[in-house]
Parts: C-alpha cells; sequence; structure tokens
C-alpha cells in the first residue's frame, strides 16, 4: 500500500522550549522534522521533558539549515551543518550553534515516537 504525506500538515506537532517537533506516521517510516532556535540545548530545553540526562533517542539525520553541536556521553563532540547526514546513538546532549534556526530531518523513528513525550 502506497502512503503520501506533507510536513506542512503533521500528524502530530510537540512544543519544547525554543523549538518544536512536526511528526509524520506512516506505515514502517516514522519522520520527524525539528526546528531548533537560537539558544536551545537539549539539556535544558528537552531533558526536563525527557526525564533523562542526556538524549536517549537514536538520530537518523539529515541537516537542511543552521547549525548544531553534538557532544556524546563519552567526550565525543561533533558539529553539524546545511547538507550533513549523520547518525547520532542514544547519549549525547545537542546545541544550536550561531544566530539561525536549525532543521533537521530525522528518518531513525524514535524521535517521532518519543522525542520530547513525557514519561510517566
Amino acid at each position: 500500500m502506497m502512503q503520501v504525506k506533507t510536513v506542512e500538515k503533521p500528524d502530530e506537532r510537540r512544543d519544547f522550549p525554543r523549538g518544536h517537533l512536526e511528526v509524520v506516521h506512516l506505515t514502517g517510516l516514522d519522520f520527524a522534522v525539528a526546528t531548533f532556535e537560537p539558544g536551545w540545548r537539549w539539556s535544558e530545553s528537552v531533558a526536563p521533558i525527557a526525564g533523562t540526562p542526556s538524549c536517549q533517542v537514536h538520530h537518523n539525520g539529515y541537516v537542511v539549515r543552521g547549525r548544531m553541536r553534538i557532544r556524546m556521553d563519552d567526550g565525543a563532540e561533533s558539529e553539524v551543518g546545511p547538507g550533513d547526514v549523520f547518525v547520532c546513538p542514544p547519549g549525547h546532549d545537542a546545541w544550536v550553534l550561531g544566530d539561525e534556526p536549525t532543521v533537521v530531518y530525522d528518518f531513525a523513528g524514535g524521535m517521532a515516537q518519543e522525542y520530547a513525550k513525557a514519561t510517566d
């Protein structure tokens, strides 16, 4: 069965301090478009919602615009920007660099299913 949806009409939207997530759910694919405003940092904006000290979601991402720094729990760091495709396992913090919003497309599914949802 073929399915087509547009991110212009997401199935759900999750707002969090200095950002939001728009999610499209299809059979076999949960796709997320994340927008992070300048000043956003996971450990400040999403950690209180997630209830974990670092992000525990796996990301397969593509950066559409803006720049972001990612620091793994083991101390390894990397920077991603427009046109970069990245894989980031659970156990990290991230923050926006500069004065431009960062927009990331995430294909891993975990972001669309779990990210910025309050734990019970």
